[in-house]
């Protein structure tokens, strides 16, 4: 299937728009979530014990399970049904969520609304970037997906900001505040996807008989799912940094004498205001050097880098910490050009299918990578165990990036047999 060539629309059309704000909104739960985990539990009336290994512990994993069932579900929806339903549907599941989330007042109440919000949130990355990828011309794919993610990541920036202000806030509990308020960002966002259009490219393949959104059908072909894991594997050093490095952040600058205790929120907010500028850098170089492949490989290499400084951070002020965790979220800041790889590597009626699950199951790891440094410690120190994984995570990743085909300026208007 070819298409002749179309100037198409602005990097800052209404979808670009749409998509990069309901990608904020998601990042702002996902964070939002880990900012108030603790202090939401400590006022259901749980003891510190169950929130650090009990219920707190099945929350995340209840989260993470939606997660990985949401991003198969809205990934085939937006296959068989088209990427302004996953949207719309995404959007309002996780929306409701997020304000029910705020009225809970049990812990069974609090598990089946964070498995509702895991579920939404797994859709609105991966339509948004699908449908940008599909609209804009080829040579200015890159600075779509670019916004998309930059305005999304700095949702989290915001989420502290916002829960440090609603602590402030005397008729209601700061952590319920900022549930209401990423409800209502969501609802107010619905307003604005009425007046979106669907990718023509889609519509096209919708109205032929292909077979669309099989997710089976990455794996019953070897090269496809070769493929298909290189893309999983790009994404996890991401969550390496963010999941180990940054949330252990206090244990870890306990071993390594830190002059004053580290604060795993704080060092998170400096991680991910990092993201924000890795996530702009890395999707304008892309555009300049005309390459998804080198940029990749370029910000793992930085991430390999700040991972090792990181580790040997012997005798340092809190501020030194502090600053290598905001360059740590720098060097990982490819989550554009990682989501847009997997968008350009696949064909139409599977794209939305890729895009979605793939950062999911990328966030998904983060599980076996929790797992395998635990494990390690048995046996290691806290800071040996970091850099064993750091050096599977990311080796694995560069691996990936180095085999993986190049994808800038491909032309998407094609399907894959399926």
């Amino acid at each position: 299937m070819s298409s002749s060539p179309q100037k198409g629309p602005s990097i800052f059309s209404l979808a670009v728009i749409v998509a990069s704000l309901g990608y904020f909104v998601d990042i702002y739960d996902l964070l939002l979530f880990t900012i108030v985990r603790v202090p939401s539990l400590k006022s259901l009336g749980l003891a510190q014990d169950s929130i650090d290994n009990g219920i707190g512990l099945l929350l995340i994993n209840v989260q993470m399970a939606g997660l990985l069932l949401g991003g198969i579900l809205w990934g085939v929806v937006g296959d068989k049904r088209g990427r302004l339903s996953v949207l719309f549907g995404s959007i309002l599941l996780y929306s409701i969520a997020n304000i029910a989330n705020g009225f809970v007042t049990t812990t069974n109440g609090y598990l089946l609304w964070r498995f509702v919000a895991g579920l939404g949130l797994a859709g609105e990355l991966g339509a948004g970037i699908t449908l940008v990828s599909e609209i804009l011309p080829k040579e200015k794919r890159g600075y779509g997906t670019m916004i998309v993610a930059t305005v999304g990541v700095s949702g989290a920036v915001a989420a502290n900001f916002i829960y440090k202000f609603a602590d402030n806030f005397k008729l209601l509990e700061a952590w319920r505040v900022c549930y209401f308020i990423g409800g209502a960002l969501g609802l107010g966002l619905l307003v604005l996807r009425v007046s979106v259009m669907e990718s023509g490219m889609y519509a096209a393949v919708k109205a032929s008989d292909a077979r669309k959104g099989s997710f089976l059908a990455l794996f019953t072909n070897g090269r496809r799912f070769l493929k298909y894991l290189q893309c999983v594997f790009l994404g996890t050093p991401t969550w390496f940094v963010v999941g180990i490095l940054m949330a252990f952040s206090n244990k870890f600058g306990v071993e390594l004498h830190v002059q004053t205790p580290i604060n795993p929120g704080d060092a998170v907010a400096f991680c991910y205001t990092g993201l924000v500028i890795g996530d702009f850098a890395s999707g304008y170089i892309s555009q300049l050097w005309r390459s998804r492949k080198k940029v990749m490989i370029l910000f793992l290499c930085l991430t390999a880098i700040c991972s090792g400084v990181y580790l040997n951070l012997n005798g340092v002020t809190a501020t030194t910490f502090y600053t290598m965790c905001f360059l740590s979220g720098i060097s990982v800041g490819f989550w554009a050009i990682f989501v847009t790889i997997g968008a350009e590597s696949f064909g139409t009626n599977l794209r939305a299918t890729v895009a979605t699950t793939v950062p999911n199951f990328a966030r998904g790891m983060l599980l076996l990578i929790t797992a395998l440094f635990k494990g390690l410690q048995g046996s290691h120190s806290y800071v040996q165990s970091g850099a064993i994984v750091a050096c599977i995570t990311i080796g694995v990743a560069l691996v990936a990036a180095f085999t993986i085909p190049e994808t800038f300026g491909k032309d998407l208007d094609y399907t894959e047999d399926i």
